[in-house]
């Protein structure tokens, strides 16, 4: 099989396009042909080297962990109901990093995957379920967000941002988002009622002329907006962060790492066919030029999310 892979730590230049040996299909293993991955920070962060304390490494890896494409086999314990020739989507996450998305065959362990929306196209489908995932992992279980609450989202125009910010508003929440001024009505579309400039001063400041602290806080940037975050909220209980673990549990927040989750595949799903949540894939790459999408995910600020077409 095709597939991008690299066998030392560096920067983009060191993923390479060849052939690699077809996976085995495990028992409680999916064998998914792939038609589309997506790039995401923690790909060039692991592709650097700066993961290696979170997870046992073995070279040569293949990076990515969100896939798009049909089913190619399953494996003899599956009981999930997936069949060949089912289109899914998922967050493929193992216990350890080697053989990832961006490959022409994925074995992904059954709870990684679910149907896939009929409405998306594989790009748009590869693109949600990593970030997705964290989004309504975050909302609904570490911050418990529902009807009547306010929610602070940071970096609302990110990839995770766009659909927290969606998320949000369907679990019947008011939205106020930061971005820099160029994005602002960007996420006023997505549902925000008020988008803050998160350069122009601490954002607490800013809260002020927009009902004051909100009922919960989810921080997807860290640093000073993530230090700021005990004046932005209620009760620092309600604030949840995917950067910085020590920093919010020592704020009596919560560390959300995102974890596969067939049902909140579903739920997500469900959202994205009733028309609440939809995915801007902002610049889409052919495998062979993965190594530009990893820069550009490097860079920062893509304004959506980075597809890859397999």
């Amino acid at each position: 099989m095709r597939a991008a892979s690299y066998d030392t730590y560096g920067g983009p230049e060191v993923l390479t396009i060849g052939e690699r040996p077809d996976p085995p299909v495990g028992p409680d293993t999916v064998l998914v042909r792939a038609r589309a991955t997506s790039v995401n920070p923690v790909d060039w962060k692991i592709r650097e080297g700066h993961l290696r304390g979170a997870y046992p490494h073995h070279l040569p890896i293949i990076p990515g962990w969100d896939v798009a494409g049909v089913v190619e086999a399953a494996g003899p314990s599956v009981r999930t109901g997936l069949q060949v020739g089912d289109e899914v989507w998922g967050y493929v996450r193992r216990d350890d990093v080697a053989h990832g998305t961006a490959a022409e065959l994925v074995p992904a362990p059954e709870r990684t995957v679910a149907l896939k929306p009929r409405s998306l196209s594989f790009e748009e489908a590869a693109s949600v379920p990593l970030a997705g995932l964290t989004a309504y992992q975050a909302l609904t279980e570490a911050l418990d967000v529902g009807t009547g609450d306010r929610v602070l989202v940071h970096a609302a125009s990110g990839g995770v941002g766009q659909l927290a910010v969606q998320i949000a508003v369907a679990l019947g929440a008011e939205v106020v988002g930061t971005a820099s001024p160029a994005h602002h009505e960007l996420v006023r579309g997505l549902g925000a009622s008020a988008v803050l400039d998160h350069r122009a001063g601490p954002v607490s400041g800013q809260l002020a002329a927009h009902g004051g602290p909100v009922d919960a806080v989810l921080d997807l940037v860290g640093g000073a907006a993530l230090a700021d975050a005990p004046r932005q909220v209620r009760d620092t209980a309600r604030i949840a962060s995917v950067i910085e673990p020590e920093t919010v549990l020592g704020l009596g927040g919560r560390y959300v790492f995102v974890r596969p989750d067939r049902p909140g595949l579903d739920a997500l799903a469900d959202l994205v066919e009733s028309g609440r949540l939809r995915v801007r894939v902002a610049h889409t790459f052919p495998l062979e030029r993965i190594a530009d999408a990893h820069r550009l995910s490097r860079e920062g600020s893509p304004g959506g999310k980075i597809a890859v077409t397999i």
